[in-house]
């Protein structure tokens, strides 16, 4: 039985939904790799390495929502979440979202 959480947050926001090939999901740029140049050449040859590793695997298409909304310090988030292989029933490319936050105390079991 899980407990109540302590506190809950509400935000609103808008997602955008879109097509992905599962071996790009391992490719990814982070802020730390434009720090310097050297950062920025570490990360192109990781992503050569990734692209070079998805040659070898069968590709499948999946879809993603880009999640992003504003905090309560106005600050904008933006993250992604895995939809799956099949098509989500929306009727457009953008839809709104609900996103709940809650918190829970550390002795608490979720």
């Amino acid at each position: 039985m899980s407990e109540e959480p302590v506190y809950r947050a509400i935000f609103f926001g808008r997602a955008r939904i879109g097509e992905m090939i599962n071996i790009f999901k391992d490719i990814r740029l982070r802020p730390e790799d434009f720090s310097s140049p050297v950062a920025i050449q570490m990360a192109l040859s990781r992503i050569y390495e990734g692209l070079m590793r998805s040659l070898t695997s069968e590709p499948k298409k999946t879809y993603v929502a880009e999640v992003s909304f504003q905090d309560s310090m106005g600050n904008t988030i933006v993250f992604a979440t895995d939809l799956g292989e099949n098509i989500p029933p929306f009727s457009s490319q953008t839809v709104k979202v609900k996103i709940v936050v809650e918190f829970y105390s550390e002795d608490q079991n979720i």
